[in-house]
């Protein structure tokens, strides 16, 4: 085991490449696993677009120098702040000549163990090298969080696969495939295979799929009184949830959780509609009872939410069925960390540096969403996360003091209404 650095950071996507290049320009020496914008360029499907408009879909370095505008204008690509959707190809070409600029160190292993011995986090990587850290900072997206209905679970990956299995869709051309779920993922998804070539189908629980409205440009002036714009949309409440996540994070948990769990849901780009209506077949209003393999194919019961029953019948079944932060599916976590996290809604609770109540293990990204707002769901989210882990940490290496957890929101609250100071 090499000597003990300061900061090891798990993942290398929009946030950590953004914390990767905040702790670059601090002088903070530090190391960051993973693979550049890996579930970018590996688990979402060819050809899609961002739903979030050009100026939201940037990643963060200290001065702002370097955009997805800036690189757009450097690269000859076509961009706008609002009402041109973002191709996935141009994200991931940006977000590796960000990496090759800010974060020109990122080792592309996978962590595949942390645990804490005394003073220090051990990490434990795929090739089996440890490395001693002072500090950890977990930003691994939504990879491990991915959720499958119950009643396709054990069925093989030959006949059911989630959405983040698929990056290229040509193996489904001219096969059925029935996509389940009625959010953004499970529409684009449909869509691109419908477009290669497959006989795509899909199959939600609403009664009706949620696709946004094409915005009116330039915006009126009503529209932007009414409804500002935000990074995560238009309107008064995203643009609390954006631009103000330490408010956010004041909020009592159990209404943040709910929050949380209720606002921006995964409607689909309005450049989407004319793609889907009309050209994809759903069948909306049922969910999967049970599912059973017969000749080398899936069988489908569905139940209705008027009780009716219907049967279909694909060569293949991918669930579109979204994510569940959970900080147990973290496989890399050892059982005494997770012992001493305290979560709330199975995410971390952590304080207003995003850290944990482990000493020197801090969240960013999705896993962070309970404690500060939707807006953590979003790549936008990295503009305030990474500075603030950053700052953090450069405080507490100058400092040279261990690191101590922050009390949680309830004893916040409490230390507060004693009249004394709470800072972390």
């Amino acid at each position: 085991m090499t000597k003990s650095i300061p900061v090891a950071i798990i993942g290398a996507g929009p946030y950590g490449l953004s914390i990767a290049a905040h702790l670059r320009a601090c002088g903070v020496e530090h190391r960051i696993f993973g693979r550049t914008m890996g579930p970018w360029r590996t688990q979402m499907p060819a050809g899609m677009h961002l739903k979030s408009e050009g100026f939201a879909s940037t990643l963060y370095d200290p001065q702002s120098a370097f955009t997805l505008k800036q690189y757009c204008h450097d690269a000859g690509l076509p961009y706008a702040d609002l009402g041109l959707p973002v191709p996935l190809d141009t994200l991931n070409a940006y977000g590796l000549a960000f990496q090759s600029r800010f974060a020109p160190d990122v080792e592309d292993r996978l962590v595949a163990g942390l645990d804490r011995r005394e003073d220090e986090f051990v990490l434990t990587l795929d090739d089996g090298e440890t490395v001693a850290a002072d500090a950890v900072v977990v930003a691994v997206g939504l990879s491990y969080f991915r959720q499958i209905p119950p009643a396709l679970e054990g069925l093989g990956s030959e006949f059911i696969t989630h959405s983040q299995d698929h990056h290229d869709l040509t193996p489904f051309k001219s096969r059925k495939v029935v996509v389940i779920g009625g959010g953004s993922s499970a529409i684009d998804l449909a869509t691109l295979l419908h477009e290669s070539g497959a006989d795509a189908q899909l199959v939600a629980r609403g009664q009706s799929l949620s696709i946004h409205e094409k915005m009116q440009l330039p915006r009126p002036l009503w529209d932007r009184l009414t409804a500002p714009m935000s990074g995560v949309g238009p309107g008064w409440r995203s643009l609390l949830y954006s631009d103000f996540p330490q408010l956010f994070h004041w909020i009592p948990e159990q209404r943040r959780l709910r929050i949380v769990r209720k606002s921006l849901g995964p409607s689909a780009g309005w450049f989407m509609k004319e793609r889907f209506v009309g050209k994809v077949p759903a069948l909306l209003g049922y969910t999967v009872d049970c599912a059973e393999i017969k000749g080398g194919r899936v069988n489908l019961h569905l139940l209705g939410r008027d009780g009716a029953r219907k049967q279909l019948t694909a060569e293949h079944v991918v669930a579109a069925t979204g994510y569940a932060p959970d900080v147990r599916r973290l496989p890399f976590l050892s059982a005494s960390i997770l012992g001493r996290l305290k979560t709330a809604g199975n995410t971390p609770v952590l304080s207003s540096s995003l850290q944990s109540t482990v000493p020197g293990l801090y969240f960013a990204g999705p896993a962070a969403a309970n404690s500060f707002g939707p807006v953590l769901r979003f790549i936008v989210g990295a503009k305030f996360a990474a500075p603030q882990i950053a700052n953090h940490i450069v405080r507490a290496t100058r400092a040279r003091k261990p690191y101590v957890a922050a009390p949680a929101y309830g004893d916040r609250q409490a230390s507060v209404q004693r009249g004394g100071r709470v800072s972390g």
